[in-house]
């Protein structure tokens, strides 16, 4: 991989960064805490052909990789508004289906997914499982046409805007009896799919929500990829996660560190802005050193997805995502501080950040699960859990 960004990728970074500041974050914060979507930003990213940059050309994608949709949301969230539901639909969601998928689920949903028109959400994490995806409870038993699908799932983002579900379950491996991983798409208007929203102190246009499965009756092909590789399959969808979280993180950081910027080099008390004190300038300074940290390493990230290394994908994305979340963090606590009593007003828009900021700490994958992975896989220490 390059340390250099093509001339391509610059325009685009360039193009949806225009498109963010077209909208921006007031109209973001206008539509979450009126109980509003990001529809209208969301088709438009769509039509330009943003939200699909990642998926095949023959099913109406850009036909590029996870760089270039990291890049799209980087931007968006950069000029005010990150869209969440990018970090599952096209990136989760498509990945899976257009790797793993038959023909007919990727002409049935990957045009949908690329030019926004289709939503698709995700479901992996359950109440008694948390991060532990291989205790995981819901469960698809055969039928004579398909699959009954029961179990439980929450802090799933975007069923109240999303058309399907890929809801991650387990089936009976009929030789040995035991449980193990299966994808299955789920329509979210199918009988027995219930979602309840789960009231979340953020303020977000992407609602979370409890999903309910009570004996959901799917066809075969609901099915995706193989019933025996899923693991595998799913470990190919978490890996784009993790980078687009990152982005989603990075995007944050940079509005809150932009914001902050901004207000230092024009506010003046004494003689001179304050931002040519030391105790200000520095610590902006330091956050725009491990804001390009953290890039980098997201960069080779989906550099080795886009490669097909997905071993190495999964250890640098993990990395990538813990560095953009303490960032994202230090970067919205900074601005905060930086604007003083104007950083907790409605009028400056910054401590609206720190809530969202703080949740890329914790989801898709916690700081200390990330660690824990690094000791384990990268310094081969013994697992401690």
């Amino acid at each position: 991989m390059s340390f250099i960004e093509s001339e391509e990728r610059r325009e685009l970074r360039k193009v949806v960064g225009e498109l963010g500041k077209k909208y921006g974050y007031e109209w973001f914060t206008r539509q979450a805490r009126s109980g509003g979507h990001t529809t209208e930003l969301w088709l438009e990213a769509g039509k330009l052909g943003y939200l699909g940059v990642n998926l095949p050309e023959q099913y109406g994608g850009g036909g590029g990789g996870m760089a270039d949709l990291s890049i799209v949301l980087e931007e968006l969230g950069a000029a005010g508004c990150p869209l969440l539901m990018m970090v599952v639909s096209p990136s989760i969601c498509g990945t899976v289906i257009s790797r793993f998928g038959t023909d007919d689920q990727k002409q049935r949903w990957l045009p949908g997914l690329a030019d926004g028109t289709t939503i698709m959400a995700f479901a992996i994490t359950e109440p008694d499982a948390g991060s532990n995806s291989h205790q995981i409870t819901t469960t698809a038993r055969r039928t004579d046409d398909g699959w009954s699908l029961t179990g439980r799932k929450v802090f799933i983002s975007g069923l109240d805007v999303a058309k399907a579900v890929l809801v991650v379950g387990r089936t009976e491996d009929a030789r040995t009896g035991k449980l193990k991983p299966a994808l299955f798409i789920v329509p979210t208007d199918a009988p027995g799919v219930e979602f309840r929203q789960i009231e979340m102190d953020l303020i977000s246009p992407d609602k979370q929500y409890a999903l309910f499965l009570d004996d959901v009756q799917l066809p075969r092909e609901a099915l995706v990829g193989s019933e025996d590789a899923a693991l595998m399959q799913l470990f190919a969808g978490l890996n784009p996660e993790r980078i687009m979280a990152s982005a989603f993180a990075l995007g944050i950081a940079r509005h809150a560190l932009d914001k902050a910027t901004a207000y230092v080099k024009e506010r003046q008390v004494w003689k001179a802005p304050i931002g040519a004190h030391q105790g200000i300038a520095h610590p902006l300074a330091q956050l725009k050193i491990e804001l390009e940290l953290a890039r980098l390493m997201m960069q080779k990230a989906a550099a080795l997805y886009d490669a097909g290394d997905d071993l190495a994908a999964g250890e640098a994305a993990n990395m990538a995502k813990y560095a953009a979340g303490e960032v994202a963090v230090r970067a919205t606590d900074q601005a905060v501080q930086s604007l003083g009593g104007n950083g907790m007003t409605v009028e400056y828009g910054v401590a609206s950040l720190v809530a969202a900021a703080r949740a890329t700490r914790i989801a898709p994958v916690s700081r200390e699960m990330i660690l824990n992975f690094v000791a384990q896989h990268s310094l081969g220490l013994p697992k401690s859990y």
